[in-house]
């Protein structure tokens, strides 16, 4: 089951933003999400708004997708134009889901060469796609490093069958090492996802799966907490009995744990839930995920497809979640957008001090107000904030502050 649409103001049809959102945005930088609402199954702890080919009504298929997404990259220029904002080279695309790679390379190239024509790529722009282990082959891969993919994330969730067979994931834990080693070949840069937390997953289970992402020598790691949402496959065996209830204790072990291994393999962490290799070079946070660090610094990003959630100037929109409305609208001309808000500066600084306290850049103390800064000697003698970093002048959390970072924001905001 999809989730519930947030509610908000009615967005107009032909997508004008409001005059606030134009100011300063030539200084921010401009990402874009594709979101591709394809599984071939969908896996009993999601409730992304994906669908599988049964689930898709007429006059939708995924053969026809990447021309209405397309459309819809020509309409987010035509809106920021119109709108009086500045059009600028995409400074990241991520291609997501559901599963992007069901779609032939050629549709996805198909659309990162429209997202290339209407705003072009800034230099260095990360481009990287998710993507099933099963779903790719070295032609596949080749295709999308020719059309411009820099970086591919695969699910992998776990390296133990009995805990992706709780997760309903369906793919080969023996593909993972072929996929990565493929998309090395093709000259793309390789990150990995992890779940922890799965119902019935010992702690020497979780262990394993952090040690296998390891050897394949990745570039970046990312590491989730299992979240049972209601609505699920997962959240409805948990009631029966059938599935044991998520550990927060264990869950934190197992954080610890895996930061303890990524930071012995020589990977830095640089948001809670991410941790990436010092890359080589000039640039040794070239390897940490631009597209996301544009999210938790809340630059500018526009949602192409069902469902996905933009931003630009403090206006926040979301599109209609179901492929067939979502696609007489695109086919229309006409706003895909469901709904809209405008952020208030209460909103803005509430969401400034939850996204930046996530990163290991921090949030500057001057974000503050006299009560948070007040409030941060506090959280440093409780061992929640690095002291070495609130005397440069930016909130850092530990290792401990990482695992109740929901409280250290509200000791910030008072």
């Amino acid at each position: 089951m999809a989730p519930a649409q947030p509610e908000g103001l009615p967005a107009p049809l032909d997508g004008r933003l409001p005059s606030s959102a134009a100011p300063g945005s030539a200084e921010r930088t401009l990402s874009l999400y594709v979101h591709v609402p394809f599984c071939a199954v969908r896996c009993g702890y999601c409730d992304f708004n994906t669908y599988t080919a049964t689930e898709l009504g007429p006059g939708v298929s995924q053969d026809a997708y990447a021309g209405d997404a397309a459309a819809e990259v020509r309409w987010a220029r035509r809106v920021l134009e119109d709108s009086g904002a500045a059009v600028r080279p995409l400074h990241s695309v991520f291609l997501g889901g559901g599963t992007p790679t069901l779609l032939p390379a050629e549709d996805l190239a198909a659309v990162l060469a429209q997202a290339r024509e209407s705003f072009g790529l800034a230099e260095g722009a990360e481009v990287t796609t998710e993507a099933n282990p099963d779903s790719v082959t070295p032609r596949s891969l080749r295709l999308l490093a020719a059309a411009g993919v820099t970086r591919v994330s695969f699910g992998m969730q776990s390296a133990v069958p009995h805990v992706l067979a709780v997760l309903d994931r369906t793919h080969d834990p023996e593909n993972v090492p072929r996929a990565v080693a493929w998309a090395r070949e093709a000259g793309l840069g390789v990150s990995v996802d992890l779940i922890h937390g799965t119902p019935g997953e010992s702690l020497a289970d979780w262990e394993r799966s952090v040690r296998t992402a390891v050897s394949y020598e990745p570039d970046h790691v990312s590491a989730y907490s299992l979240i049972i949402e209601e609505g699920t496959r997962l959240a409805a065996r948990m009631r029966r009995g059938e599935v044991p209830p998520v550990d927060e204790d264990d869950q934190a072990d197992k954080y610890e744990l895996a930061d303890r291994l990524l930071a012995q393999a020589g990977f830095e962490w640089y948001e809670v839930s991410n941790w990436a290799r010092p890359a080589p070079g000039a640039d040794p946070q070239a390897h940490r995920s631009r597209h996301n660090l544009a999210y938790w610094h809340n630059q500018d990003w526009w949602g192409i497809g069902p469902g996905a959630h933009s931003h630009v100037g403090g206006t926040r929109w979301w599109n209609l979640k179901h492929p067939v409305p979502y696609t007489r609208r695109i086919r229309a001309g006409e706003s895909p957008a469901a709904g809209r808000e405008i952020l208030d500066a209460g909103t803005r600084r509430l969401e400034r001090v939850m996204l930046e306290t996530r990163t290991r850049e921090g949030l500057p103390l001057s974000a503050l107000d006299e009560n948070g800064r007040t409030a941060v000697a506090g959280l440093i003698a409780d061992g929640l904030v690095e002291p070495r970093e609130a005397l440069r002048g930016a909130v850092v959390l530990t290792l401990r502050g990482r695992l109740l970072g929901d409280a250290v924001v509200r000791r910030l905001l008072g």
